[in-house]
């Protein structure tokens, strides 16, 4: 369901967002690996079956690295990169659609950007900024 952001909404949200975007890295990280193993079988061996059981392997955790991505997004968050560590928040500033910005490693929404700005955009959020939702 898509729904706004307001900045305490995000934030409140963001320790559950957290956690997800981090089993994200940890799956990607499973598939890293798995490639890996399959690419030594595949110089190897002459094992049809080890390296089939690795491609299925490789397989499934590609399929749960795409599950764990419909999950974050699920939220109502954008997944905008994974190895950069960026997740916006849609948000609305006045009347125009914008995005709340969370970079890896920030434990709090302190960031904002138009639509078609990306992360280079990113403006601080004052404290007195009411004119986001």
């Amino acid at each position: 369901m898509f729904t706004y952001f307001t900045i305490k909404s995000a934030n409140e949200a963001l320790p559950g967002v957290i956690e997800k975007f981090n089993n994200l890295k940890k799956q990607k990280n499973e598939i890293i690996k798995a490639e890996q193993e399959l690419q030594i079988i595949m110089s190897s061996s002459d094992n049809f079956e080890k390296y089939i059981t690795h491609k299925q392997k490789l397989n499934s955790a590609m399929t749960k690295f795409y599950q764990l991505i419909e999950e974050l997004e699920a939220t109502g968050v954008s997944l905008k990169g994974l190895d950069q560590g960026l997740l916006d928040f849609p948000s609305k500033r006045f009347d125009e659609d914008v995005w709340l910005c969370w970079k890896d490693g920030e434990t709090e929404i302190k960031f904002w950007h138009d639509m078609n700005s990306g992360f280079n955009g990113r403006k601080p959020i004052s404290i007195s900024d009411e004119s986001l939702v």
